[in-house]
């Protein structure tokens, strides 16, 4: 390279994005308007926005000047190298920058007529060909893909040998099909605010076809949700009437003369506005609707009137309370159908928001009838099961109903529309639907659907209950909520990045009759973001079915899954360490640290402490469970193939099986029988020998009295506390040796791995619970002091206080709260005494404020219930309901335990059990760890177990494949 080519090298890449940055068309139209193109429409500075805001005169201007600099910039590079054109392109690649990053444009005038000069026969063949097929196929967006692929393909076709000219047209194609996916398009704005003489021309650069249908792929954001997802359900294949769409700004002469109206085929026109019909808002009722149009006439009349129903005073006052954009309207054009029967349907109940019923209204007649309000439609509930049935060796689902109302609609037609409206529900991500149906005496047509808005979000309790089961105090919901949702948020925050932004981790969790909630609405939309299934902690937490997320998706979110896959891979390293520099002292001076001699300041300093240490243990709590499942689901490793010897509830089964055994010998079977819990510790206190067992019991209870009937909720008691059920086991096991369990003799490296994360799994499970034990010892330290001094009346009193209260308390810096107090305590127990006799705690309750629970099991008896197989093998007994672990002492080896939730605290009951059955959990809790451990067979999630199951019914479950049966 000679010195000129040098300079002008330096040149080309110094001033070319100079050029391209230089704001003529801003200059231009503000010289000949007054307009600054900047705070217009888009904002861009480009040739349609000076065609749009300024006019033919201005945009020609335009033209001009950045095809000048297009040619400017080939020109300059020409001169420098002459004999080497793929020069002229990297010129028009830095002019193409510095117009998008400086000019704020996409520099397409720039590189059409510099490329007409960089090569006319190449730029002939590339704009006949792409003309003619933009002319043809009239779609804006196909024609610029093919120009920019037709770049390359034609300099490859015409210079085979110049390698280097080809890759650079394809980077430049690149860089302008990147800048378009960046900027907002100037001929998406509507036409008709354009100026008046730019009009036609700027209705054929935007490429919109003639007459737009619903048979095409619509945007919501360009013609409202409406018109978008009625194209979306015909796509799909579900029965929608033909329709059209009138995009906002367009003139409906064309598609006034195309429709065929007539009295013989009459014409719905109904309002498509951009936010309506949209899962936050439903604008029902707030824009124009115009059946039964049967000429053109009356179709014109019909289009104004929707039209104009955007402008009135309501319609805005809509918009405005719900911070819905200020675009005009689209308008839906569908045939009319002749129903015979018509209604609407909710695929779950907008009233009671919880519940399995599909309501249903309907009428002889069409829709309008129901919708209008003027004539009481008959209601319907229906009550869907799926089953499947093995047929000739094939495996299908069979769905029954339950149909509770009567009237004149068919109930086959009942069911159908029920069947509909709950699949469209599983469609749209689990997001209630509304629809309106019609039956015209052969097909069910779909008329509408529509998000239920009153039913967002979703709550779950599939997973809370596992996370915090049970009734919930506010002193610990004050503490776990701002811990879990926290973490959540960081992980979440790791993976998405900036695409984290306006997600609000803090209303992942919620309560609801003073139970846990999850957000599975948030939790849906940040996996969604995350490019995995809305189900994948289901998946990863329970075992449940997972659905394979879309590829390309996936690899949009590469990068942020790959940031957490290096934490998982880090894991155990970060945990060594923070154990070595936090948990291990923590916990050290913690248990040296005598709560009887501090103060209420001293003793919140040291809650204070715990709870710093807390936060990064439950980020590990969180993470490693997550990290074991996803390598055991990776690397399709059983069960059977790990240990689960490291976990809390194993090991210390385990290790109160050795002491009984120890025991054994020093008691007869008599004295065994006769004596139990603390009565049978006494009797071993009598010999020397017996007395080394009764130590030994002392040590178990050092070791693992931590552990408690809900680990993660302070205000339960632990083991160390209240002992008994722990003394029921022991008896148990003195008279009945547990079976030994073998562990797995060789695992191979598959096993390993995931082998590693189970165990680290136990080490934080321990460290987490045991702050967590810390923490509500350190609590109740300080309700004995103030029950002491006359300020709480009860023992248990400090957990119905949330921790700003207590913290205020301390301080002495509430009288105000210091006077309520009784009131304030009287009002919280009463709240927790109200759900704790509620008959029934739904599962899954749909929007905020839910009324008082309804009975959510189908009226029907269900003689076989399918949930999680969690523990393999099958066994026949008698049902055990059981609600509070500690009141239980008839559990043998026939008893089928029916629980609501598992936590590391219930393993003494479980360990006694013949089979167990839990409304909630997956082959990861811990019922099901303990399960497997001794040979139980476990179902987890069956849905409100406790109520369809009584106590001395006879079923038969089977634990591999998560199926019980009503045997009475």
């Amino acid at each position: 390279m000679t010195l000129t080519q040098v300079w002008g090298a330096l040149l080309i890449f110094t001033v070319c994005p100079l050029l391209g940055g230089v704001p003529l068309i801003a200059w231009i139209t503000c010289a000949l308007t007054g307009r600054q193109l900047a705070e217009l429409g888009t904002g861009n500075i480009s040739v349609s926005a000076a065609f749009y805001h300024g006019g033919r005169l201005v945009g020609i201007l335009a033209v001009l000047s950045e095809a000048g600099k297009g040619i400017t910039a080939v020109l300059l590079a020409r001169y420098f190298f002459p004999t080497e054109p793929s020069w002229e392109l990297i010129a028009l690649i830095m002019l193409v920058m510095g117009r998008y990053w400086i000019g704020k444009g996409a520099g397409t005038t720039n590189v059409v007529w510099g490329f007409v000069v960089h090569d006319p026969i190449a730029a002939f063949l590339i704009f006949l060909i792409g003309g003619i097929s933009f002319t043809i196929f009239r779609d804006r967006t196909s024609g610029r893909l093919g120009v920019l692929i037709l770049m390359p393909v034609i300099l490859a076709l015409v210079y085979p040998q110049d390698l280097s000219r080809v890759v650079f047209a394809a980077v430049l194609g690149l860089l302008l099909g990147w800048i378009y996916q960046k900027i907002p398009d100037d001929l998406e704005l509507p036409t008709k605010q354009g100026k008046a003489e730019s009009q036609r021309v700027f209705r054929f650069f935007r490429g919109d076809r003639a007459i737009v249908s619903l048979n095409s792929k619509l945007d919501a954001q360009k013609v409202g949700q409406k018109a978008a997802t009625l194209s979306q359900l015909k796509d799909w294949g579900y029965p929608v009437a033909p329709g059209w769409v009138l995009p906002p700004g367009d003139d409906a002469t064309p598609l006034i003369k195309h429709l065929p109206v007539s009295e013989s085929q009459p014409l719905v026109v109904r309002s498509s506005a951009v936010g309506e019909d949209s899962e936050f808002a439903s604008a029902a009722g707030v824009y124009q609707s115009v059946l039964h149009v049967t000429n053109p006439l009356a179709l014109q009349e019909a289009i104004t009137l929707v039209l104009a129903s955007y402008r009135k005073p309501v319609a805005a006052q809509y918009r405005r309370d719900r911070s819905l954009p200020e675009i005009s309207m689209a308008v839906l054009i569908q045939q009319q159908i002749r129903g015979v029967f018509s209604g609407v349907a909710f695929s779950r109940d907008p009233i009671a928001q919880q519940g399995e019923a599909v309501l249903i209204e309907g009428l002889p007649g069409d829709a309008t009838k129901v919708v209008s309000g003027q004539v009481t439609p008959e209601q319907y509930r229906v009550y869907l099961q799926e089953s499947e049935r093995a047929t000739e060796g094939e495996i299908q689902s069979v769905i029954t109903s339950q149909i509770e109302g009567t009237g004149d609609v068919p109930t086959a037609l009942v069911k159908e529309v029920a069947i509909l409206a709950r699949e469209l529900e599983k469609r749209y991500d689990s997001i209630p639907q509304d629809i309106e149906w019609t039956y015209d005496g052969q097909q069910l047509w779909l008329l509408q659907a529509r998000p239920i808005t009153t039913l967002q979000p979703l709550w779950t309790r599939k997973i809370a209950a596992e996370v915090i089961p049970g009734l919930i105090r506010p002193l610990t919901w004050s503490i776990n909520r701002p811990l879990t949702c926290g973490v959540w948020g960081e992980i979440f925050t790791l993976v998405l990045g900036k695409r984290a932004a306006g997600l609000d981790f803090n209303q992942t969790a919620t309560l609801h009759y003073s139970h846990a909630y999850f957000n599975a609405t948030l939790l849906g939309q940040i996996f969604r973001r995350m490019g995995l299934p809305a189900e994948s902690l289901e998946f990863l937490t329970r075992g449940a079915k997972f659905s394979k997320p879309p590829t390309s998706s996936t690899l949009r979110n590469l990068p942020g899954l790959l940031r957490l896959l290096g934490k998982e891979w880090n894991l155990e390293q970060e945990f060594e360490l923070d154990d070595q520099q936090q948990f291990a002292p923590t916990l050290s001076q913690l248990n040296s640290q005598p709560l009887s001699q501090l103060s209420p300041s001293a003793l919140l300093e040291r809650i204070d402490g715990i709870l710093e240490v807390l936060q990064r243990a439950t980020y590990y709590s969180i993470l490693a469970p997550l990290s074991s499942s996803l390598r055991q689901a990776l690397l399709r490793v059983k069960d059977t193939e790990l240990d689960n010897s490291q976990t809390p509830e194993v090991a210390s089964l385990r290790s109160l099986s050795q002491i009984a055994a120890d025991a054994r010998h020093l008691l007869s079977q008599e004295q065994v029988i006769s004596d139990s819990g603390a009565s049978l510790f006494t009797t071993l206190a009598e010999s020397p020998d017996g007395q080394s067992i009764v130590e030994q019991f002392e040590q178990f209870l050092d070791s693992y009295g931590y552990l408690s009937e809900v680990a993660t909720d302070i205000a339960i008691p632990t083991w160390k506390e209240d002992p008994r059920a722990v003394r029921r086991l022991f008896t148990q096991f003195l008279s009945s040796p547990p079976p030994k369990s073998v562990p797995p003799t060789q695992q191979g490296l598959r096993a390993q791995l995931v082998q590693v994360r189970l165990n680290l799994k136990g080490r934080v499970t321990q460290v987490y619970s045991q702050l967590l034990a810390h923490l509500r010892w350190s609590f109740v330290a300080l309700e004995t002091t103030w029950l002491q001094g006359g300020l709480l009346s009860e023992p248990g009193d400090i957990f119905f206080l949330e921790f700003a209260q207590i913290r205020s308390l301390v301080a002495n810096a509430d009288l105000e709260l210091k006077q309520q107090l009784p009131q304030l305590l009287k009002q919280q127990r009463s709240q927790l005494e109200q759900n704790r006799q509620l008959a029934t705690i739904p599962f899954l309750v749909y929007g905020n404020n839910p009324p008082a629970p309804v009975a959510s099991i189908s009226p029907s008896i269900q003689r076989q219930l399918q949930g999680i197989g969690a523990s393999a093998g099958q066994a026949e007994g008698f049902v055990k309901v059981v609600t509070d672990f500690q009141s239980c002492d008839d559990i043998d080896s026939q008893t089928i335990l029916v629980v609501p939730y598992t936590d590391s605290g219930w393993a003494p009951l479980l360990a006694r059990a013949g089979g167990l059955i839990a409304e909630v959990g997956g082959r990861l809790s811990h019922g099901a760890i303990v399960a497997r451990e001794y040979g139980i067979p476990a179902v987890m999630d069956i849905p409100n177990a406790i109520q369809i199951l009584h106590d001395g019914q006879r079923v038969r479950i089977d634990g591999q494949f998560g199926i019980v049966e009503v045997l009475d």
